[in-house]
């Protein structure tokens, strides 16, 4: 009996591991893409769902690098806002490689702005052309308000080194952000949002690290939801263009196009930039990018992230608007020249089930240019192949 019984442990043993890789396999086994399926679970070429979100994508040298917040661990519950940034590269546009942790995440001090409880938003990346340095700014969510951290490295990849912890450009409190480099002039440009008020352009300094005293402002005495944020600007066809979206937090909400001849010019509004949804979402998502794809005549591709798929199709989004619509009608701006950064330890916050980010997908969508406005309008699947 016991032999036998012995026998039995074993082969149920055996089947069970059987069993378990098997279905472990299945669930990393990645397809892959010939094609841009937006709005649905990405997959990376190890069939893990990517995690580069308020992101990025770079092109170089025949490869494609997307970059952005890890949001893996960003579950209700935790106490992880953001854990690192991650990148991907491809040669095809269609299939990822994780490139691993470009900016790991500080797991020893509570009080560094890149520890994963604190705020670490939207990390954008410049390459100074003097210096040979990749500048990486980096949004934080201060206990006294918003502020910004720059990293440098000497390859896109990394590793990064921290040379400014936290500071306000220009003595201003700072959200959302875009930056650019001039493809002429080598001058670089900041946009962002002084919260939840108006949009900044600033100039950097020649390094990249840090703001001149050079700088306009645009979208100004704008209450929340009607706030401009997320700014993503891109040259087409000679002229700056700016896609915008409203304040709402991480619902979705209605964008707007902007064009201007000069950085710190008058912005002149084009309206609504996804003239068919009805749902006056973005299609339940929120710009982050615009890319021109090398080799193709005139093909742009808009980039942006469904932070919340499961309010897509309902009555959250507009609720949502409605609530922040009174919960900021007296808002005032803080003052500038507030300029001290204030982080706590930030490790009993927990996130709630409005913020599980891990779950957030991508909308990448081809620019239709109409009369010279960049629209954009739903399609299920599509291809570069598609476009001369």
């Amino acid at each position: 009996m016991r032999t036998t019984f012995l026998i039995t442990i074993i082969v149920l043993a055996i089947t069970a591991c059987t069993s378990s890789t098997g279905k472990r396999q299945k669930q990393e086994s990645s397809p892959t893409y010939n094609s841009i399926l937006p709005g649905q679970v990405w997959l990376d070429t190890e069939g893990k769902p990517i995690q580069a979100h308020g992101f990025q994508v770079l092109y170089n040298d025949g490869t494609y690098y997307w970059y952005g917040e890890n949001k893996e661990f960003t579950k209700s519950g935790s106490n992880i806002w953001t854990y690192g940034i991650r990148c991907y590269t491809s040669k095809d546009f269609y299939n990822w490689e994780d490139r691993g942790l470009i900016i790991p995440p500080d797991t020893l001090d509570p009080h560094s702005p890149m520890h994963p409880s604190q705020g670490i938003d939207r990390p954008h990346i410049i390459y100074n052309d003097a210096t040979g340095k990749y500048v990486c700014w980096i949004k934080l969510m201060g206990d006294d308000g918003q502020f910004m951290a720059v990293l440098t490295a000497d390859d896109i990849l990394g590793p990064y080194q921290l040379v400014n912890r936290g500071f306000r450009p220009n003595g201003f409190e700072s959200g959302d952000f875009d930056l650019y480099v001039d493809e002429d002039t080598k001058q670089g440009y900041i946009w962002f949002e002084r919260p939840h008020w108006e949009m900044i352009c600033a100039e950097l300094t020649d390094d990249y690290t840090n703001v001149t005293d050079k700088f306009s402002v645009h979208f100004s005495g704008l209450l929340p939801p009607d706030t401009r944020e997320a700014p993503t600007h891109f040259i087409a066809n000679g002229k700056h263009f700016m896609y915008t979206s409203g304040t709402s937090g991480y619902s979705p909400n209605q964008s707007l196009i902007s064009t201007f001849d000069d950085y710190h010019s008058n912005y002149i509004n084009l309206g609504n930039p996804h003239p068919k949804d009805t749902t006056h979402t973005s299609y339940c998502s929120q710009i982050t990018d615009v890319i021109k794809i090398p080799g193709k005549k005139n093909l742009y591709v808009v980039m942006a992230d469904r932070w919340m798929p499961d309010a897509c199709g309902t009555d959250l989004p507009a609720k949502e608007l409605v609530r922040i619509r009174e919960w900021l009608k007296d808002l005032k701006p803080k003052p500038q020249n507030f300029n001290d950064v204030k982080l706590l330890d930030r490790r009993g916050d927990k996130r709630t089930d409005w913020d599980v980010t891990y779950k957030a997908t991508y909308v990448w969508l081809p620019i239709t240019w109409e009369n010279g406005v960049p629209n954009i309008y739903w399609q299920e699947e599509w291809k570069l192949e598609d476009f001369e």
